[in-house]
């Protein structure tokens, strides 16, 4: 007989850097398996993947039906992607990251690829992003439903909002797999959030709404016409117990600065505020 030939399929990337975390009472294989299949989702795009960390995390609350959180953040050619999903077992959840980044590396950074250079040089990896690369909810993972008097303000992160336009903070939140965004306007240079709603998708909140100063942008935005409510942290808890929204933007009356409260997987919050006085105003 002939030689046959084989279809083979390729090996994932064996030179990228993956760091691996595992939590909680998980087997001793899913570190490997996790990164195994992370690699493997690398194989869906033609950039090049600089860096790459999962995260795979199995909480003990017994209340909980999807206890195993696998999130993955990824450095793209200089492109900060992110994805994090639950699931009832530790192969179910890496399973599912590994589909959502392969759709993500293999259809969203292919699609907005022409105007990711211009976005590269404005947009800054270091601390003052860092809060997007925690433990915030994704849509995809409601939060534990943890009792109002049992949950506290478990991380709080004072960051400088980063100056953008809606194009920008947009790219910035499908990119991180985020429901929003917390950033400076450029136009208006008011705080502001972006978030998913309305008619058009996305949504914006400002600490004194001015749609007619926004900076020039093509993404469809609805704009809330309501100021945020000027509100002390004590009295933002209080409201999100109330109203059990993902998160809640007002204005710190001990920062006079947008400040953001959200509910975090665990059913605790998060505080995210900038650390200083408001767009021309002084301390």
């Amino acid at each position: 007989m002939g030689n046959v030939s084989e279809t083979r399929k390729p090996e994932p990337r064996a030179t990228t850097p993956v760091q691996v975390q595992v939590r909680g009472a998980l087997a001793p294989d899913v570190a490997e398996y996790a990164e195994r299949r992370l690699r493997e989702a690398f194989l869906d795009t033609h950039f090049p993947v600089l860096h790459a960390r999962v995260r795979v995390t199995r909480h003990a609350d017994p209340a909980r039906p999807r206890p195993v959180v696998a999130q993955a953040n990824l450095d793209v050619d200089g492109r900060f992607v992110r994805a994090q999903v639950s699931a009832p077992t530790a192969r179910e959840a890496v399973d599912l990251l590994h589909d959502r980044l392969r759709h993500r590396l293999r259809h969203d950074l292919q699609r907005t690829a022409g105007n990711w250079e211009d976005r590269r040089g404005r947009h800054d990896a270091g601390t003052e992003h860092e809060w997007r690369h925690g433990d915030e909810p994704g849509r995809r993972l409601p939060w534990f439903p943890r009792p109002a008097e049992e949950r506290d303000i478990v991380r709080h992160k004072p960051i400088t909002p980063a100056q953008s336009s809606l194009d920008d903070a947009a790219a910035a939140m499908n990119d991180l797999d985020y429901d929003f965004h917390f950033f400076t306007e450029a136009g208006s240079g008011q705080d502001s959030v972006l978030y998913r709603a309305g008619p058009t998708g996305y949504r914006l909140a400002q600490v004194q709404p001015s749609p007619e100063a926004l900076a020039s942008h093509s993404v469809g935005v609805t704009v809330s016409e309501q100021p945020a409510a000027a509100l002390s942290t004590a009295e933002a808890v209080t409201r999100m117990a109330a109203w059990e929204q993902p998160f809640l933007f007002f204005l710190d009356r001990e920062r006079d600065r947008g400040a953001l409260l959200y509910h975090r997987y665990d059913g605790h919050y998060g505080l995210i505020t900038p650390p200083g006085p408001g767009p021309g105003r002084q301390e």
